[in-house]
């Protein structure tokens, strides 16, 4: 078959077919041989030297036909180069000729690595003998090629196989080893058991644990005794009498957790699961689970709180509207309406109530971690006063606080009432570790200078109490870790304050004093330098006084709100400022506002939480449109997923707005 060179070879272990390579630069001679060849393999026919080349670099070939005389390359510069290459070096060639039939080109062309030299015009039947032998070696070359290759793919695949099957008996035996280890190590008691004349169960010990847990090896001691069912509470007895019905058939299976108690101080969980064998007899395995229906307990705890949290963010976000509302109806009416001095004693009174709302709700905000860290100044003295109450309260009667303050007028740079809530947890913490009463020692100090050589002060909570063991001083911290009997905390209080403290750039460590107690050290950095060495500030209050705000006639707010009462009231109290208040009931209604009168709104003051679009949308929106007329948001539930991609620049005030902060706001 006759057909022009192709770039590709055959697919990887496909048999290579013999080829022969005819090139010459007359049609005619290829058209000739290739008819003279056909029935011995198949023929590539390419009419110059460089053809040859290229279709040499593309496919095999079993002999070479090459033409001696042809322009541009002749035969002998072809076959030398051919030659010089490694992978066609070894190609039998056989020059054709049809003048150059002298001895010296002859001898030429063995010398450039012919195997034969035929002279046109060619006999059919000796070129075809000749090209035969060597297609016929090519083939034989490729038979023996190809099976040693597959006697090289069969050992490999039988190294492979013995090798699979090593792996396999490795692993089998390291999982034997295994499971032996884990069933040794295991806190698992495999027993026995079968029914007794008073139809109850009597369990046998098989195995139990070679190293057990004090309570697993007082279990597994115990489980011989006919009495052990006498340290199940009845209502768990009920169920293990339901699990091992006394028709279950063999295979039929039970499984019960019921509670344990070797005492009346001490109460274990245990899981028992069992399977029939036989008429009358189980098999099955005790496993303590314990820590793992503690841990359940607590997680339900913990997602009780979170769900109150999620209730009380909710809850804040309206009651601060509602705040909002009076105090600034309040502020309206002080400065409207002329009250004699029952009045305004009657409107300080209500004032002082709402302000009291205002504390409540932050508190509960701080307590559901609502609200994002408001780092402030904050003096011992002012902290002292905060915690004292609360803590009084909380102690009860056998207790006393002693606070001992001697940071000067160092003042700790934090958030208030997370630092507060900080404290009185580790006060309430070292109550517990105290239940005959005693005193807790309060001690705030200025801490060493650390690496950073900033100032920092400290706050000590001590006790001297049963202290914590060095085996779990390094968990305390650990969320749901709690060394409290079941029911009597949560494990989450020393996690809170560990990630306060984090949070805030501090430090929270534990120690053991000789003399007993636990002493927690909390370490914040400082609202200025203070040390020894700090130069003093200035005349206290210089550079504090209120800048008046410039308005002009054209000045105007847009007011964004979804309350109506607290736009109505906020609209009011900005007028009163002298500002002109264009009011919008939500996002999108603002933003047509600013599309048209963008220019004569100096500043817009928009609620974050609105159905539609909230503040935060409304600020992308601008930016969106470039809008740049100044804005801040206000809300009444501060929570970090509310102001998600917002602009650290936009401000972020808390309802509900005080005058003062209205002032400062619109005086830019």
């Amino acid at each position: 078959m006759k057909r022009t060179a192709r770039a590709s070879r055959p697919p990887a272990r496909e048999p290579v077919k013999a080829k022969i390579l005819i090139v010459d630069d007359d049609q005619r001679n290829l058209l000739a041989l290739s008819e003279v060849l056909e029935p011995l393999a198949e023929v590539v026919t390419v009419s110059s030297g460089r053809d040859a080349l290229r279709a040499l670099l593309h496919e095999e070939f079993a002999v070479i036909l090459l033409d001696v005389f042809m322009p541009d390359m002749d035969g002998y510069e072809t076959a030398g180069l051919i030659r010089s290459r490694e992978q066609t070096a070894r190609i039998p060639i056989i020059f054709l000729s049809a003048v150059n039939k002298e001895t010296e080109h002859l001898v030429r062309g063995y010398e450039m690595g012919a195997v034969d030299y035929v002279f046109k015009p060619v006999d059919a039947l000796i070129l075809r003998s000749k090209t035969a032998v060597f297609v016929d070696l090519f083939n034989l070359r490729q038979e023996v090629e190809e099976r040693n290759r597959a006697e090289r793919e069969a050992q490999a695949a039988k190294l492979r196989a013995e090798q699979q099957r090593l792996e396999i008996d490795r692993e089998l035996q390291a999982a034997r080893l295994r499971q032996a280890a884990i069933l040794k190590s295991l806190p698992v008691i495999l027993f026995e058991a079968s029914y007794s004349e008073d139809g109850g169960l009597r369990r046998r010990v098989v195995r139990d644990t070679d190293d057990p847990a004090e309570a697993e090896g007082d279990a597994a001691a115990r489980l011989d005794d006919p009495q052990w069912e006498a340290h199940i509470p009845p209502a768990d007895r009920a169920e293990i009498a339901r699990a091992y019905a006394s028709d279950a058939r063999p295979g039929d299976r039970a499984e019960v957790r019921y509670r344990w108690a070797a005492d009346s101080t001490s109460t274990r969980y245990f899981l028992e699961q069992a399977v029939r064998i036989g008429e009358d007899t189980w098999v099955g395995s005790i496993t303590d689970v314990t820590e793992q229906s503690v841990l359940e307990s607590q997680l339900l705890q913990a997602q009780k709180l979170d769900a109150l949290g999620q209730l009380t963010g909710g809850v804040a976000h309206d009651f601060n509207n509602l705040l909002a509302a009076i105090l600034g109806g309040l502020e309206l009416l002080g400065r409207r309406v002329k009250l004699n001095e029952q009045g305004e004693q009657i409107v300080a009174q209500m004032r002082h109530a709402a302000q009291q709302g205002v504390t409540l709700v932050k508190s509960l905000l701080s307590f559901a971690r609502k609200q994002p860290l408001l780092p402030l100044a904050v003096h011992p003295d002012d902290l002292r006063q905060s915690v004292l109450p609360l803590a009084e309260h909380a102690l009860g009667r056998n207790y006393r606080i002693e606070w001992r303050a001697e940071g000067g007028d160092c003042e700790f740079y934090a958030d208030p009432s997370q630092l507060t809530l900080a404290i009185l947890n580790l006060i309430i913490n070292a109550r517990d570790a105290m239940p005959d009463g005693g005193t807790v020692e309060v001690e705030v100090a200025l801490a060493a200078r650390d690496d950073t050589a900033s100032d920092r002060l400290r706050i000590a909570v001590r006790d001297h109490g049963t202290g914590i063991p060095d085996a779990i001083i390094e968990k305390v911290t650990e969320p749901f870790f709690t060394t409290k009997p079941a029911g009597k905390g949560t494990g989450l209080g020393l996690s809170m304050v560990s990630g306060f403290v984090e949070q805030s750039g501090g430090t929270l460590t534990f120690q053991r004093p000789p003399d007993g107690g636990t002493r927690v050290e909390i370490v914040l950095p400082t609202a200025q330098a203070c040390g020894p060495e700090a130069e003093p500030d200035g005349e206290p209050g210089a550079g504090e006084t209120e800048k008046a705000p410039s308005l002009s006639s054209g000045d105007r707010v847009l007011l964004v709100d979804d309350d109506d009462l607290v736009r109505t009231i906020l609209a009011s109290v900005i007028e009163d400022l002298g500002m002109a208040v264009t009011a919008a009931p939500d996002g999108h209604a603002a933003l047509e506002v600013l599309r048209k009168e963008a220019p004569r709104i100096r500043l817009v003051l928009s609620d974050i939480t609105m159905p539609g679009m909230t503040g935060v949308d409304l600020v992308k929106a601008m930016a969106a449109e470039r809008i740049d007329t100044r804005i801040a948001l206000m809300t009444g539930n501060p929570a970090p997923h509310l102001l998600a991609g917002l602009d650290p620049d936009v401000p972020v005030l808390t309802k509900p707005l005080s005058e003062k902060t209205l002032k400062e706001l619109v005086s830019g």
